[in-house]
């Protein structure tokens, strides 16, 4: 079904954590009634605490404060800052919080990569960032590069709704309803600006394909040009497909990824497919100035996504992801401008006759990646039993290597 637009918004974009954390700090202490917050990860560096103190005082002067972190990408979040949190009145709970070895199953892969965060039932953050110091990193990869939207208006209703939703969700199976809420705010619906957007989400239930499919439907009608930029870019057949159907009607494609990496498996299986994206008039660039994390896209000018959610097996099969989808040509192209200046400063291009003339061994580790991601998507259960051609398996082929 078509993405649903609501009308009326007012939308804030925010570049990296420079401008995503002063704001957000300024809202926490803002807040009146209620917090909900949900990060992959909840870091135990200046930014992490500035945070977890924001939420500490809130709670003393009688917000009611809801924390969710993922088990997996949070995994020393109860050491490092539950017991503060709940000495001072914090509700906070790990999601699937149990994983290793002897949980190498479905259910237990499936992360809550969202990050979100409603205030009050009248402002939310929306977009890519965790609760981690950009600065957090090996020398050579910062700052971290990233994206969020400050979101006020009527589809802050959708976020809010989510957000209360996956917490009552995860307080049942990890408390059994002994964490309850107050009664719910009504989120504000009424217009603040004049900004068109849909909130959108991925789960395992009513939403397994939504985030795909609104990306597939700007991609089906795009007139002139096409910028995405993905940390972790290996797209399934439907995706790859409409990338290169865009591409041979002359619409101009730009792909930006990473240059630097922290899971070197997925980067090596993407490089995989560079050969079969170039050769469809696709053009890649590779950010190089630091670790770029974002996930966004702008096509035509006039439409715009910022969100969690990777063009990955991972995140569009496993993932609990939310991404924000724009309809605005302001919004777009201040989106646009930026990834541009992120091409021309930190980014280098990708040539075919350059990359074709890497040495076997090189192309030989990049042919084994993607046989590994495509055994690791199988070991989930998505395997050739359980996929058809038109979900969101790695579906672009790479060429084997050649000595």
């Amino acid at each position: 079904m078509p993405t649903e637009f609501v009308p009326g918004n007012r939308l804030r974009l925010l570049n990296s954590g420079a401008d995503y954390f002063p704001a957000l700090l300024a809202e926490l202490a803002a807040a009146r009634s209620e917090i909900y917050l949900e990060s992959y990860i909840f870091a135990d560096d200046e930014v992490g605490h500035a945070v977890a103190d924001a939420l500490c005082r809130a709670a003393e002067r009688g917000v009611q404060v809801s924390v969710t972190v993922d088990g997996f990408g949070g995994r020393n979040f109860s050491h490092d800052f539950m017991p503060r949190l709940a000495a001072a009145g914090v509700r906070a709970m790990l999601y699937r919080k149990e994983i290793g070895p002897f949980h190498f199953r479905r259910h237990r892969l499936r992360r809550l990569h969202r990050k979100l965060v409603v205030i009050d039932a009248r402002i939310a953050f929306v977009g890519g960032i965790n609760i981690v110091d950009d600065n957090n990193a090996p020398d050579e990869m910062r700052p971290r590069y990233d994206y969020a939207v400050r979101v006020e208006g009527p589809v802050l209703e959708q976020v809010h709704r989510a957000v209360r939703r996956l917490w009552e969700i995860v307080a049942w199976v990890n408390f059994k309803r002994r964490l309850r809420l107050a009664a719910p705010l009504t989120a504000c619906c009424e217009a603040a600006g004049t900004q068109a957007a849909a909130f959108l989400v991925r789960d395992n239930i009513r939403h397994r394909n939504d985030i795909l499919n609104a990306y597939i439907a700007a991609i089906n009608d795009a007139q002139h040009e096409i910028l995405i930029a993905n940390a972790y870019f290996l797209p399934g057949f439907r995706f790859g497909l409409a990338l290169q159907a865009a591409a041979r009607r002359g619409v101009k494609v730009t792909v930006l990824l990473q240059g630097k990496t922290d899971h070197p498996l997925l980067r090596f299986a993407t490089q995989a497919l560079y050969v079969a994206v170039l050769e469809s008039n696709i053009r890649i660039f590779e950010y190089e100035k630091s670790f770029m994390h974002a996930k966004v896209a702008v096509i035509d000018g006039e439409w715009a996504t910022v969100g969690s959610s990777n063009i990955d097996p991972f995140s569009l099969l496993l993932a609990k992801e939310a991404n924000l989808f724009v309809r605005d040509a302001g919004f777009a192209n201040e989106l646009r401008a930026s990834l541009n200046t992120a091409l021309a400063d930190g980014a280098r291009e990708v040539l075919a006759d350059g990359f074709a003339r890497q040495p076997f061994h090189s192309k030989l580790l990049r042919w084994l990646s993607y046989g590994m991601v495509r055994l690791l998507v199988g070991l989930t259960g998505y395997g050739p039993r359980h996929w058809r051609a038109d979900e969101e398996t790695p579906g672009l082929s790479p060429e084997p290597p050649e000595q």
